[in-house]
């Protein structure tokens, strides 16, 4: 990743300036493939590679949260690269493979094949990506189920619609948010079957101003609650939201504080202790290629409503919630079965 620094090259004392402004404006989210920052020359090396910003205050941001972590818990040096396009892929976890970072994690179900490309020219770099489902002998897949909260926030929804139109919006249609979007319409309907999903796609995953317009259409087809999965476009939907005076629902990181008048609830992939559990794996030896299924069970994936909407609602809703929760943590919740038999991210919990 390149960025641009201005030079005032106005005297000798101006330009000492520059170049301090240089060194301390250069942070480790900013720092390009192969740099790296945090520990000593010996230590683990572990990198993110993603394919939006880190600023998003959603999926990425979440993920570079984790790269702290792993830089302040195990004492690893860092660093992470946006790549522009999914042609940057190979290339991205090439560089890293070459400078023989310990692990690369390629933050979402697109860096599969690139994973699997890459990962057997370095075996001695673990190429972790998440939700995904690739495996190989130093390539793991990460699947978060994220369709188990994204059911109970799906009976959230269909308690508290008081148009029975419910919005969904997702920055680009991939096969994990589709198998959300299926578990929160059928947590939605087991509560109240008039509700009626309205489903929309972005193209991407930035664009705010797009967000916001596809959460306009659907609340002007009549939706009051929209459950979105769209990261930094996902900050124009809570706009609109609050224009609108209409409930959100925040996705991947706890976002019930960005809009807290309107968002209700987040359902909410803890990506920093994910992936510090995988990253301890790693540093302590034998690491296997694997699926490494991570969801309400493993406090991984949770639903976190925001405190503030409570009293707000039902009581017999948090109740349901609740035991849909501990009935998922026991591992006998079998309500999602039927709708993702032979899905990938299948519920394979056993009573």
């Amino acid at each position: 990743m390149s960025h641009t620094i201005a030079r005032t090259r106005v005297g000798i004392v101006a330009a000492a300036v520059s170049l301090f402004t240089t060194f301390s404006a250069c942070t480790p989210k900013e720092k390009a493939a192969g740099d790296s920052t945090g520990a000593s020359a010996s230590a683990m090396q572990v990198a993110l590679v993603t394919s939006g910003s880190v600023s998003d205050q959603g999926w990425n941001s979440s993920a570079y949260n984790g790269l702290l972590a792993i830089r302040d818990s195990l004492g690893a040096q860092i660093s992470n690269i946006q790549s522009k396009s999914p042609a940057d892929y190979d290339e991205n976890f090439r560089q890293y493979g070459a400078q023989r970072y310990s692990i690369v994690f390629g933050h979402g179900f697109e860096f599969q094949s690139a994973a699997v490309r890459v990962g057997p020219q370095f075996p001695n770099t673990v190429y972790i990506v998440t939700s995904g489902r690739v495996v190989a002998p130093n390539v793991a897949g990460v699947a978060f189920a994220f369709e188990q909260a994204s059911y109970q926030a799906g009976v959230l929804a269909g308690a508290m619609t008081k148009s029975n139109i419910v919005g969904m919006i997702a920055g680009v249609e991939l096969p994990p948010v589709k198998t959300s979007f299926a578990a929160f319409e059928r947590g939605a309907k087991s509560v109240n079957p008039k509700v009626r999903l309205l489903t929309a796609y972005i193209g991407n995953w930035d664009d705010a101003s797009a967000g916001k317009e596809l959460a306009l259409t659907q609340i002007a087809q009549g939706a009051d609650m929209i459950f979105q999965n769209a990261d930094g476009a996902g900050l124009g939907i809570f706009q609109a939201a609050k224009e609108k005076k209409i409930l959100a629902f925040g996705a991947n990181a706890n976002q019930n504080n960005i809009a807290p008048e309107v968002v209700v609830a987040s359902v909410v992939i803890d990506l920093p202790k994910a992936m510090l559990m995988i990253a301890r794996e790693v540093k302590a030896g034998g690491f296997k290629g694997r699926v490494i299924d991570l969801g309400v069970p493993q406090d991984v994936v949770r639903l976190e409503i925001n405190p503030s909407f409570t009293a707000r609602i039902p009581a017999r809703t948090i109740v349901t919630i609740d035991s849909i929760g501990a009935a998922l943590k026991a591992g006998t919740f079998h309500t999602l079965d039927d709708l993702l038999a032979g899905a990938d991210t299948a519920i394979k919990a056993k009573p």
